[in-house]
């Protein structure tokens, strides 16, 4: 009979795959073996690994050349960042060497852009897509790119107010966008995203605001989605209308030449994910080319903004099981060395899955656990896979020479940023330390401390002790 961990995974799934694999019990995340990073820095360990970034940045790079081919698409593709996903200096340099543009979403994000300029790994003619509900320094930070002769920013008009803004601390001519207010899935509380400018009010506004101005030119029409590009009837549904409202504005408006179809690629949550990416690029482009032509329209630029499906895959969390406990006949407990609400804020608040595996102990007996985490918060634990409404990991004694280590994985996205990283902790739980993983010039593994775990002298400074 087979119950070890290892003969459940290469039943349920098909195993080993791209970046997981098993040798001598132990697993190893894109040919590195954890167990001996942990050796090196312990638990609770956060890794940024590098590599990956530019990994998918070419993928998609490639998935929308090849489909711009497939059709004959006359537009050409253009690849943004988020920083929202991620801010880190490393990430952004990792990315920025890819050739790649950027999104912004509030004012301090233009000073993380002049930073960037002023270290050389931007210049004054990358696009900088900004984004977000402008309040007036978000403003005045756009105003200052634009006056310090940045050629592409593009300003994307949240709210109608933006454009009075906007004119006020503009004085050159500027490129800018109109965000659609999209509507949002059945299952949402509201019917219409709070952002952007509804569809019924978009040409009116153009006419009003847009034309009548020569400061401004519309540049771009920007679509937004919340929950990603999705095989979905909603989604295709969606990108039509928003196609149809750049046919009728280009009419009247020959400087709009691109469309943003923001709302990025997903991730592998699960290892029995499955999406046919190269499809969806290439429907993508067939639908915009297709109702262009039909109405008599020069298809877009097409723009992207990728941030989890750029990042998510190259972070990972690590931590030790240092206790189990029985609380009844059911219900066996496994608790780690940390805190889910400190370190994976995601699986906390909106209930969001990542791939767990342990990193030893594969040949062992397998049974159903729960996951605690070390606050006292109820909510501090993670009890279910995406795949499934369970978690199941290998059996352990307390007693055992090494504990069990796990992993949480493709966890490069917004978990620093919603946890409050280097801040105050839920229950004081510190952040635990951070490491970048990344290749040199002769394809050898380096990891680098990026942060130490956080002290108790740091946070309580925070606090004011």
């Amino acid at each position: 009979m087979k119950n070890k961990y290892i003969d459940l995974i290469e039943q349920t799934f098909e195993f080993p795959q791209d970046e997981f694999r098993v040798e001598d019990g132990e697993l190893l995340f894109n040919d590195i073996p954890l167990k001996d990073i942990i050796k090196q820095y312990g638990t609770p360990l956060r890794i940024s690994y590098l590599p990956k970034i530019s990994s998918q940045i070419q993928k998609a790079k490639r998935l929308f050349n090849v489909a711009i081919a497939k059709v004959d698409y006359k537009g050409t593709y253009n690849y943004c960042y988020c920083t929202k996903s991620s801010h880190f200096s490393f990430i952004m340099e990792s990315v920025l060497q890819n050739d790649v543009n950027i999104e912004t979403s509030s004012a301090f994000d233009i000073n993380l852009i002049n930073e960037l300029f002023e270290q050389g790994k931007i210049d004054k003619q990358h696009y900088i897509i900004c984004n977000g509900f402008k309040r007036p320094q978000y403003i005045e930070n756009i105003g200052e790119l634009i006056r310090n002769d940045f050629e592409n920013v593009i300003p994307i008009i949240d709210n109608k107010e933006e454009i009075i803004l906007l004119d006020e601390h503009i004085e050159k001519q500027c490129n800018v966008g109109i965000r659609i207010a999209s509507e949002e899935e059945p299952m949402f509380d509201f019917y219409t995203s709070r952002l952007g400018i509804r569809y019924n009010d978009i040409m009116s506004f153009y006419k009003r605001e847009i034309a009548t101005n020569p400061k401004f030119k519309l540049k771009m029409l920007h679509f937004f989605i919340n929950t990603g590009i999705k095989d979905s009837a909603y989604y295709w549904n969606e990108l039509q209308k928003c196609v149809n409202i750049y046919c009728e504005l280009k009419r009247i408006c020959p400087d709009l030449d691109s469309l943003n179809i923001g709302g990025g690629f997903p991730i592998k949550n699960s290892l029995s994910f499955n999406y046919d990416y190269e499809y969806m690029a290439e429907e993508i482009l067939a639908q915009i080319k297709n109702i262009c032509n039909q109405q008599g329209v020069q298809e877009p630029n097409i723009f992207t903004e990728f941030g989890s499906f750029t990042v998510g895959e190259a972070g990972c969390i690590l931590y030790s099981i240092i206790d189990q406990k029985q609380q009844n006949d059911r219900e066996m407990w496994y608790m780690i060395d940390s805190s889910f609400i400190t370190t994976l804020p995601d699986t906390w608040g909106i209930g969001q899955r990542f791939i767990l595996l342990p990193i030893n102990k594969w040949d062992n007996d397998y049974q159903r656990v729960f996951l605690g985490g070390l606050t006292c918060d109820s909510k501090d634990y993670y009890s279910a896979e995406a795949h499934s409404n369970a978690v199941f990991l290998p059996k352990y004694n307390n007693n055992d020479d090494e504990p069990l280590y796990i992993g949480f994985f493709h966890t490069g996205a917004y978990q620093e940023s919603l946890a409050g990283y280097g801040g105050t902790q839920h229950c004081l739980i510190p952040q635990p330390k951070h490491i970048i993983l990344d290749k040199n010039e002769d394809g050898e593994w380096i990891t680098k401390l990026f942060a130490k775990e956080q002290s108790h002298k740091s946070m309580l400074k925070i606090l004011g002790y």
